[in-house]
Formats: C-alpha cells, sequence, structure tokens
C-alpha cells in the first residue's frame, strides 16, 4: 500500500484521466474528490462489498432453486 501526504486543495493522479483532490480535513474526516472518466466505476467500499454479497446470494439462489430444475428437464443419451 502507497500512503501519501497531502495538504487540503492538492490532488493525487491515478493512471490516465483519474484525480484526486483532498477537499477539507477536519473532525477526524478526509473529504475526497474523485475527477474520473464516465467510464470509471467509483464505489464506496461498503457498496461493493454490499454488491458483492447480493451476487454471491443471488448466485446460491439459482444453484439451489433453478439450476436443479433445469437439469431435471435434460435428457442424456448414453
Amino acid at each position: 500500500m502507497l500512503v501519501l501526504s497531502r495538504k487540503k486543495g492538492e490532488w493525487i493522479r491515478l493512471g490516465d484521466g483519474i484525480g484526486l483532490e483532498i477537499i477539507p480535513i477536519g473532525k477526524g474526516v478526509v473529504s475526497l474528490g474523485i475527477k474520473a472518466p464516465e467510464d470509471v466505476l467509483i464505489l464506496r467500499s461498503e457498496l461493493a462489498k454490499a454488491a458483492e454479497q447480493t451476487n454471491k446470494a443471488a448466485s446460491l439462489k439459482f444453484l439451489r432453486q433453478v439450476l436443479p430444475s433445469l437439469t431435471s428437464r435434460l435428457k442424456f443419451k448414453s
């Protein structure tokens, strides 16, 4: 992990077209301004984790409910 110290108004550049600006700092919170191309997905970690859990739950539901009924309809020739 790269750890950088920045002051209010300073920027960090990430690759091509992505930049982070330090906005106000205070009361244990740092605000970041993010500039990125429209096709770059930006998610807070808690939202990314929630989406991952939702996707896992949907996959398990498919495996438990839908897949057995599909496989029972298949006819295998030996």
